[in-house]
Order: structure tokens, then C-alpha cells, then sequence
């Protein structure tokens, strides 16, 4: 049955290249799912349509000009002419979702995810199917294994909190533990001292995992002093 199966593929090139397309865009939904689950800006369509699309150009670029090479007097096939092209061009997409945000500069990481998932269509594309699925599994862990255990600098989320509250000794202690419990580094901050005794702060921070909206609630609802809060 296998060899029935290899020689049909060996008669029918293209169902082999349709393949290739299918696989590079189902590895790139995988990388794009990590992304969508962090809300990122490029999500399980991007990344599908960047890897099969990559992997379309890597089959033009190795097979489209197999013709050329039988042509007296012209320049032959050329496997490298667009494949070249894919890892300078990806880039302009990838600078897409790179923005600055006060201080700190977002959109890194997705960045360098599309040029990867760009690198596994490709993969897949000239026919390099264990090094497109082990590449796949490489990024998707690398994804999660960062985050979970919060390694390097880039693992931190930014993010700004606005607090209006009563000026006490007590809450200012709250917060400080508040603070350290969750593990958050103010970058930037802006006080304003109001007439009433309340406080406004304006917070740029850095922090390990995204605040929920349950605990907001809850921790307001524990300390009447806090009049507003968002995140």
C-alpha cells in the first residue's frame, strides 16, 4: 500500500506540492494558536496564511523554473531566485506589529514568530517535512515554556494602572504588598495630590501575568479607600 501510495505522489507531483501547502498551513495555525490565546496582534489567520503562503513560493522557486534549465542560451533554473526574497520580504510584515508603548517597545516576539513561521513554510515548502514539524514544536514550546516560568526580559508584560483613592498609611501599605505580591516593577509613575486627600497614580509597569478582571473587583470590593481602578 505504501509504495502504491509513493508512486501516485511520483505520477502526480502537484498533489504532492497541494500537500506541502496543507502541512506548512496547519503549522502555522499551531504557532498562530499560542499567539491568539495571548491576544496577540497576529493570530491563527496571519500565521496560516504566512507558512502556506511561504511554502507556495519555496515550491515556485525550486520547481517553477525546472524548465528553464532545458532552454539553450537562457539562465536556467534558479532555486534561490524568490526564496531569497521570502526572508527579507517577511520582515516588512513582521515591522507591522512592532509599536512603541511609552517607554517599552511591544510586538517583538510575534515579530520574530512570523519570520519563523515564514522559515517553516519554507521548510516544508522544498520538501523538508521533519525539520518543518520539529521546528513547528520548537517554536510552540519555547512560546509557552517562556512565559510559564517567566524567562527573560521580554516574558513581561506591559501595561498601566490608574488608581484614585483615599490617601492613607494603611492602603499605601496594601498596595506596596500588593505590588510585590504580584510582582510588579513600576517603570514610570505620575501622582497628583487632590484637595480631598485623595490620590491619582498613573502607573507604567511591568508585570509577570496579566491582573484578571475577578480580582480587580474583589480587591476593591476588600478595600473601600480605592474609589477607582483600571487596568
Amino acid at each position: 500500500m505504501f509504495d502504491s501510495i509513493k508512486e501516485f505522489f511520483h505520477t502526480y507531483p502537484i498533489f504532492v506540492y497541494l500537500l506541502r501547502m496543507l502541512l506548512a498551513t496547519l503549522c502555522g495555525a499551531f504557532i498562530g494558536l499560542e499567539r491568539t490565546k495571548r491576544s496577540k496582534e497576529a493570530g491563527i489567520r496571519t500565521h496560516c496564511i504566512i507558512a502556506g503562503a511561504a511554502a507556495l513560493f519555496m515550491i515556485i522557486s525550486k520547481y517553477g523554473f525546472a524548465d528553464m534549465a532545458m532552454i539553450e542560451g537562457s539562465r536556467g533554473a534558479d532555486p534561490a531566485r524568490i526564496a531569497a526574497q521570502v526572508v527579507t520580504g517577511i520582515s516588512f510584515l513582521g515591522a507591522g506589529v512592532i509599536y512603541k508603548n511609552g517607554s517599552t517597545v511591544k510586538g517583538l516576539t510575534t515579530a520574530a514568530g512570523i519570520w519563523a513561521t515564514a522559515a517553516v513554510g519554507m521548510a516544508c515548502g522544498s520538501g523538508l517535512y521533519w525539520v518543518c514539524l520539529f521546528m513547528t514544536v520548537l517554536i510552540i514550546g519555547v512560546q509557552l515554556l517562556m512565559h510559564h516560568f517567566n524567562v527573560g526580559y521580554d516574558a513581561y508584560s506591559n501595561g498601566e494602572i490608574r488608581i484614585t483613592l483615599v490617601d492613607t498609611p494603611e492602603i499605601r501599605k496594601i498596595l506596596k504588598e500588593k505590588q510585590k505580591e504580584l510582582g510588579i516593577t513600576i517603570v514610570s509613575s505620575r501622582i497628583t495630590t487632590c484637595a480631598d486627600n485623595t490620590l491619582n497614580m498613573v502607573l507604567q509597569v511591568r508585570m509577570k501575568n496579566n491582573i484578571r478582571f475577578s480580582d480587580v473587583l474583589k480587591f476593591m470590593d476588600e478595600h473601600p479607600e480605592i474609589k477607582s481602578l483600571s487596568v
